[in-house]
């Protein structure tokens, strides 16, 4: 049987056909968006997770004598899998702006802390390598700090004072920045609300340290990154001895979150997917309508000499073409949907061929199915029978 032909016994019933293709367009158009919702869900998730350090991992002695030095960071960015290593000095102080006195996080950093913790600065400049060869009192300081004590978040070339010993050290603002930390200040409000960046060099003076306290390691985004961890510990195991670093990592975590919200997205489309069943139910109806209305054509056709194939093939191609119809519909609106999402929450949204491909297959499995017990009926109406009205 031709298209033209099932196309033709389609428009014969217009309304009853678009009807029953809404009813399969809403169930694939709301799996569609769902599956998305799930796809950009994850990558901004993942994102927001990889700014705030997710991405980096945190290498630090363990024992007592046990350094880390430039040799170490040079052995660690050259691992397969990493995409670059920065040494970190860490203390939890206070600081002083104008008559404020506030708890705050000091990180002694290099010019590379934009990739390491995604920094952007919104006024000024970041630290770079010039700051480290002078090692000069110059800070970066995240906006938080700069609206609670100023007001404002712009307050370049103002004075912090930061506690090293019982001592403040007088440093001048060389930038505001906003940084992926910034949900970690949210969820550590009372402990450590603030953050202030300087050359790891300068906190090297002030502290009579030349080892780091730390190393972040940043991850390939792309890579492998349990594979490069192993290398990690590896190295580091190799260099200083067994048990002597200790790795902190939250790729294990990230998995974990990733697997929980493909779950959720899988139950979600699941749900969804329900109301394909719905429209399964309304495919057969509109189908065992379609055998009543043309019995006399079915009479007409089984007496000319029709076989009772070529009567099943009429209503399973009709049904399966309908279905067909409404999948590519409401995947059309589903990506429609999901494109303005992504917009939304600036993500890029790319609906995979393979899973249209399914939804089309699934849709049309599904109108052979349902149009399976129409089509047998009309099939076994006997000649006589049909053309009786």
């Amino acid at each position: 049987m031709g298209l033209m032909s099932v196309m033709a016994d389609i428009w014969r019933s217009r309304s009853r056909s678009a009807l029953t293709m809404s009813a399969v367009a809403i169930g694939i158009f709301s799996v569609t968006v769902i599956s998305a919702a799930g796809q950009i869900g994850t990558a901004k998730i993942n994102d927001s997770l990889d700014d705030m350090g997710v991405n980096s991992v945190l290498v630090e002695a363990q024992e007592a004598g046990v350094a880390l030095s430039d040799s170490d960071i040079d052995a660690l960015g050259g691992l397969s899998g990493v995409n670059g290593a920065m040494p970190l000095m860490a203390q939890v102080t206070k600081c002083e702006l104008i008559e404020s006195n506030v708890s705050c996080m000091v990180w002694g950093v290099n010019e590379k802390a934009d990739e390491i913790i995604s920094m952007k600065a919104i006024h000024g400049r970041l630290i770079d390598r010039s700051d480290l060869k002078k090692a000069e009192n110059i800070c970066v300081i995240d906006d938080e700090i700069a609206l609670e004590t100023y007001g404002r978040t712009n307050i370049v070339g103002k004075t912090v004072s930061v506690n090293f010993g019982g001592k403040y050290t007088d440093f001048t603002v060389i930038g505001v920045a906003e940084s992926g930390l910034s949900p970690i200040q949210n969820m550590m409000n009372d402990a450590v609300p603030y953050f202030v960046y300087i050359p790891y060099t300068t906190a090297q003076n002030i502290s009579g340290k030349s080892e780091y306290d730390k190393i972040a390691v940043l991850l390939d985004k792309n890579g492998d990154g349990e594979t490069a961890i192993d290398r990690i510990k590896t190295c580091m195991a190799n260099v200083k001895g067994e048990g002597s670093i200790k790795i902190s990592e939250l790729q294990s975590q990230k998995k974990q979150l990733d697997g929980i919200l493909a779950a959720a997205t899988s139950a979600l489309s699941f749900t969804a997917g329900i109301s394909l069943a719905v429209a399964s139910v309304s495919v057969m109806t509109a189908m065992l309508v379609s055998v009543g209305e043309r019995k006399r054509e079915i009479g007409i056709k089984k007496s000319l000499g029709a076989r009772n194939i070529r009567i099943v093939g009429e209503f399973l191609a009709e049904s399966t073409m309908i279905c067909i119809i409404g999948s590519i519909v409401g995947i059309a609106a589903g990506c429609a949907v999901a494109f303005v999402i992504g917009l939304a929450v600036g993500e890029s949204f790319v609906m995979q061929t393979d899973i249209m491909l399914i939804a089309v297959a699934v849709s049309a499995v599904i109108g052979m199915i349902s149009g399976s017990y129409p089509a047998y009926k009309a099939a076994r109406m006997k000649p006589v029978d049909a053309l009786k009205m």
